[in-house]
């Protein structure tokens, strides 16, 4: 193999897809990115056999090969390159020569036949989305993905298509974040869904752009997403994602309209004083106010109060401050309204402008003071 390409154009391509090589690899040829030569370009391929991105770089290609290269030590390389163009050249063996201007390196390389194969995406559905539109999906659900290894089922983000619509949903238990997106599916397809794991909510969110189109290809355990000259591919998780419909509240009690930007900056600087999981921050309602405290017995306490309008009867409500404070720091609405219903059951948080989007909170139960 031997190829002439910008330094740019390949420190690009290695950089779109050397985030899914993990630190401590199953097989050794999973640390290596494989590059292969095509028409006039240079494909980049990583995988740890459940994510697999893909990447087309412009190349004039000598003489058409592959190889695989460790991707980390690789992009190390090319970054602290001078710049100009970069040349590759790979003998029987898989040592491939760099050379950039003075620069000059040999790696030791393994043969592309001890690759993973890429997975099959046969008998697809295929649905195009807004990659901008996604992207802001994707932003304002994945912080509720759980953590919780043990309730595998939750550790990534449900994509529900029905009725010209798909809806993304993420929850822990503790809370759940919803978005929805108008898409059109095939006249023979009424609906579909399946649960993106969490590390390839991540790399997708890395890779979208703010314009264009992508295409989404979905399988019954394989989903891809075509993004231009990117090629993401992920296993699925199986099983059945929870009834999310059933923990969304109808009708609320109350609601407390307020701005996004001071409810954040409030919320962040009281919870300074509630320091672990098991503390929390404290909203009590009464006339026209709200005061927002937190309360941590071994340090101190804070307290903030904020006009609001309201005039129902006096009551408080506690919350994980963190779980407050996402999706406020992820919606960039100026407007949010705070649905409530009583003390002890979930709270919605809502933006008038996005009918599309909502976040069911539960409270903390908490002593009375």
């Amino acid at each position: 193999m031997k190829l002439v390409l910008t330094k740019e154009a390949l420190l690009e391509g290695l950089q779109r897809t050397q985030n899914v090589v993990g630190p401590r690899p199953t097989l050794p040829v999973l640390s290596n990115a494989l590059l292969e030569t095509a028409k006039e370009r240079l494909r980049i391929t990583t995988t740890d056999q459940s994510t697999t991105i893909q990447c087309h770089v412009p190349a004039s290609v000598e003489v058409p090969g592959a190889t695989t290269l460790p991707a980390r030590r690789l992009a190390a390389i090319v970054r602290e390159l001078c710049g100009g163009d970069v040349s590759i050249e790979t003998d029987s063996r898989n040592v491939s020569t760099i050379r950039c201007m003075s620069s000059f390196f040999r790696i030791f390389g393994l043969p592309k036949e001890e690759f993973p194969e890429l997975f099959e995406i046969k008998d697809a559905t295929h649905v195009s989305i807004e990659q901008s539109t996604l992207f802001e999906g994707l932003k304002c659900t994945s912080y509720a993905i759980s953590t919780d290894e043990t309730r595998y089922i939750l550790n990534g983000i449900l994509f529900s298509i029905r009725d010209e619509r798909l809806t993304l949903v993420a929850t822990d238990g503790r809370r759940l974040a919803l978005y929805e997106i108008e898409v059109q599916l095939p006249h023979n397809q009424q609906e579909l869904e399946f649960i993106l794991p969490t590390k390839t909510v991540s790399e997708l969110q890395r890779l979208l752009r703010e314009d264009g189109n992508l295409t989404l290809s979905i399988t019954q355990n394989v989903v891809a997403f075509h993004l231009g000259t990117i090629f993401l591919i992920s296993k699925l998780i199986e099983g059945d994602y929870p009834d999310y419909r059933r923990v969304i509240p109808g009708k609320p009690g109350e609601r407390i309209k307020l701005e996004r930007e001071v409810l954040l900056n409030t919320v962040r600087r009281v919870s300074l004083l509630s320091l672990n999981k098991t503390n929390s921050v404290r909203l009590t309602f009464t006339k026209n106010k709200m005061d927002i405290t937190a309360v941590t017995p071994e340090i101190g306490e804070a307290k903030e109060s904020l006009p609001v309008v309201y005039h129902g009867k006096d009551f408080s409500i506690a919350f994980n401050p963190e779980f407050l404070l996402d999706p406020l720091r992820n919606i960039l609405d100026k407007q949010i309204d705070l649905d409530f219903f009583d003390e002890i059951g979930p709270s919605v948080l809502r933006v008038p402008t996005k009918e599309n989007f909502l976040y069911v909170l539960m409270p903390m139960r908490i002593p009375s003071s």
